[in-house]
């Protein structure tokens, strides 16, 4: 392929190289988070964490494993930089995201460093194309400090059973209101929109509930404006976790299959909505 041997003389000026057969495989899970222009890339030798936030309330991971990369070589333990991801999500579909079976855009992604450009060579049908994006010195993402140990609820649902409900309630509402609890409703979606108000629930036992874990009865209201781009990730995925913590932030975590069979991780922290709680 000619993208394997398309920077290998520099490589070693490089302190981050990772390579797909398949750019899609980068490009879908990256689309599941865009909802702002910039986002912080993290690599490490375990893979790429891609992290963009909203207002400090909203906060979004895309975990892609080093696995996943035909080659993934990192200099240090660990690399950062911000980029507009707008700007990369068209450089990654430049050839148009061909969706022909068979016919597939390859990528190297490439960083020198601080205050270099971030550079991708895209490889389809045998032409080449070179884009370097503009970097910036990462912010440091908010620490939600949302720790295993906290959690006090926990279901884990297949993402149909999840997009059914999404359909059924009334999204003008200004909030989503989740009640979870270890008896009766159990797990509760309820909306209060133009058309009145909305339940969903879920049995513990229900066929669409993979893991039912409640220690407490716990209801908590979220933006529906932080939580819409969430329904990005969902559409993507085949199965979400939803946590709650003491404080009721909440962490939505879905499971994305690739084109390629290979799962990937997508997780959004979203804070409660305080003032519903104070009234």
């Amino acid at each position: 392929m000619p993208l394997s041997t398309q920077s290998q003389g520099d490589a070693e000026q490089y302190v981050l190289v990772a390579s797909l057969d398949n750019a899609r495989n980068l490009s879908n899970i990256l689309k599941a988070i865009t909802f702002k222009d910039h986002a912080i890339f993290s690599a490490t030798p375990n893979g790429l964490k891609v992290t963009v936030e909203d207002s400090k309330c909203l906060q979004a991971n895309a975990f892609i494993q080093a696995e996943i990369f035909q080659e993934f070589t990192i200099r240090d333990d660990s690399v950062g930089f911000q980029v507009n991801l707008t700007v990369l999500l068209d450089c990654l579909n430049i050839f148009g995201g061909s969706t022909v079976p068979g016919v597939s855009t390859a990528l190297r992604m490439c960083y020198k460093g601080y205050g270099y450009p971030l550079t991708l060579f895209l490889e389809e049908g045998g032409v080449v194309t070179v884009c370097k994006i503009n970097t910036q010195e990462p912010e440091e993402p908010v620490d939600f400090e949302f720790c295993s140990t906290n959690v006090t609820n926990k279901v884990i649902l297949l993402s149909e059973s999840l997009k059914e409900a999404f359909s059924e309630l009334d999204m003008t509402s200004e909030v989503l209101q989740i009640t979870m609890s270890p008896s009766q409703p159990y797990f509760r979606l309820s909306t209060f929109g133009n058309s009145g108000n909305a339940h969903y629930d879920y049995p513990k036992d229900s066929d669409m509930m993979e893991l039912f874990r409640c220690t407490k009865t716990q209801t908590n209201r979220y933006k529906m404006s932080l939580l819409k781009p969430s329904t990005k990730a969902l559409a993507l995925s085949c199965k979400v976790s939803v946590r709650t913590d003491s404080r009721g932030f909440l962490s939505l975590q879905y499971l994305v299959r690739n084109d390629d069979g290979q799962i990937c991780f997508v997780e959004y922290f979203c804070c409660p909505d305080e003032e519903v709680e104070e009234q």
